[in-house]
């Protein structure tokens, strides 16, 4: 598959999940016009233009340098362009009519004023060709890398309003939707029975009805999105598409080769299903995988770590990990324990070696959670397997079916 800059075609939406790859606000152009409207797509604004007034209306990222005509002839008072470009004849219209005109802001790898979640196609455009280097995910790392610490406050603006940009999208594309959280390690290999256990559960999650959401890594991660990703899929695609992944089984020495085996997987069965990824920049090492439809990529890490957490309100399952899964246990354990999100949400902890000995982690967990409401919300399992039942038992059952 060639990835592309822009996606040609729809990206598929996780059960329960509002919205569609190209207009997570698209369900309500019938029933927000005017004040505080989002319009994030050319189909989304000429809707607006033909029934009435910009007045009031956020405008995001939506290339507007053929749409003069109506700029000129519409009323923008109090509407905001946010890095929309157009000619600046209908800029300065605009800005007359009492719009404030946010504009593009050149030389930049990524767009911080970005209105909908990327996807593998955005962030791997170029990869057929140019390898990795050339997309334009590894470009907004290399941006990142030369900006996080030169203090200088236009570069850090950039980022705080991208990732805000980013949640924005996110909240809107999970609105009524039922997330379980998948977490667990990057350094999970392609090929190993522990990948395929991670591959088979988040295809059972998805199946149940559940909408998948991952770190959006390598790893676990991948391994939790592939199998929602296969979850419509006829049981023998999964099984082939480890055989194909596992001649690529890391991001190293090659994240090229690696990307590539997914993207041919991709090609081979188009028809997948959706799943979320949160991936982040911080850990540039960790390239996003292809097979969350939708990924909010993030350069702060501690924005990325508690958003996903925050928004897997059906519970989460956290397969073997090192440090960075331990971290997650506990930013989940925290809101849990003080009830600072409401009624806990289920926690099941996949491994009983590793959780007890090998890094003693549900000990700590269950001392903390005794006499509390979050004592009936956690469970330790042996295999995989048993984890989607045990999710059931602590209450997180869809009200939906996939």
């Amino acid at each position: 598959m060639q990835p592309t800059p822009e996606s040609a075609s729809p990206t598929p939406v996780p059960s329960g999940v509002s919205g569609t790859s190209g207009t997570s606000g698209a369900a309500s152009a019938q029933e927000l016009p005017g004040e505080d409207r989002e319009i994030e797509t050319l189909a989304e604004f000429d809707e607006v233009t033909e029934r009435g007034a910009l007045a009031g209306c956020r405008v995001q990222a939506v290339d507007l340098t053929e749409r003069t005509s109506a700029l000129l002839a519409a009323d923008v008072a109090g509407a905001v362009f946010l890095g929309c470009p157009m000619r600046e004849d209908a800029a300065a219209k605009v800005r007359a009519g009492g719009a404030l005109v946010f504009p593009p802001v050149p030389g930049l790898p990524f767009n911080p004023y970005r209105g909908l979640l990327y996807t593998p196609d955005d962030l791997f455009a170029g990869l057929a060709d140019g390898g990795y280097d050339a997309t334009p995910d590894a470009h907004a790392y290399d941006w990142f890398q030369r900006t996080k610490a030169d203090g200088d406050v236009f570069s850090s603006m950039l980022r705080a309003i991208h990732d805000d940009s980013i949640s924005d999208a996110l909240d809107e594309l999970l609105a009524g939707a039922e997330v379980v959280g998948v977490m667990g390690g990057h350094a999970m290999a392609r090929g190993t029975e522990a990948y395929a256990g991670a591959a088979r559960l988040g295809r059972a999650l998805a199946r149940a009805g559940f909408t998948v959401a991952t770190g959006g890594g390598p790893g676990a991660m991948e391994a939790a999105n592939l199998g929602a990703y296969a979850a419509p899929l006829d049981d023998a695609a999964l099984d082939e598409s480890l055989e194909l992944l596992a001649k690529a089984p890391s991001f190293t020495p090659s994240v090229t080769e690696w990307a590539r085996a997914a993207f041919a997987v991709r090609e081979r069965w188009p028809d997948g299903g959706a799943s979320v990824g949160i991936p982040t920049w911080f850990y540039g090492h960790e390239p996003p995988n292809a097979f969350a439809s939708h990924l909010a990529k993030y350069f702060a890490n501690a924005t990325r770590e508690d958003g996903l957490l925050a928004r897997s309100n059906s519970g989460v399952i956290f397969l073997p990990g090192a440090a960075g899964t331990v971290q997650e246990v506990f930013d989940n354990a925290t809101p849990n324990y003080y009830e600072s999100r409401g009624e806990p949400t289920p926690m099941v902890l996949v491994d009983r070696t590793h959780w007890t000995d090998h890094l003693p982690v549900w000990p700590l967990l269950r001392s903390l959670a005794r006499d509390r409401s979050m004592e009936s919300r956690i469970a330790l399992v042996d295999r995989v397997e048993d984890a989607p039942e045990a999710l059931r038992k602590l209450g997180a059952t869809p009200s939906r079916t996939a």
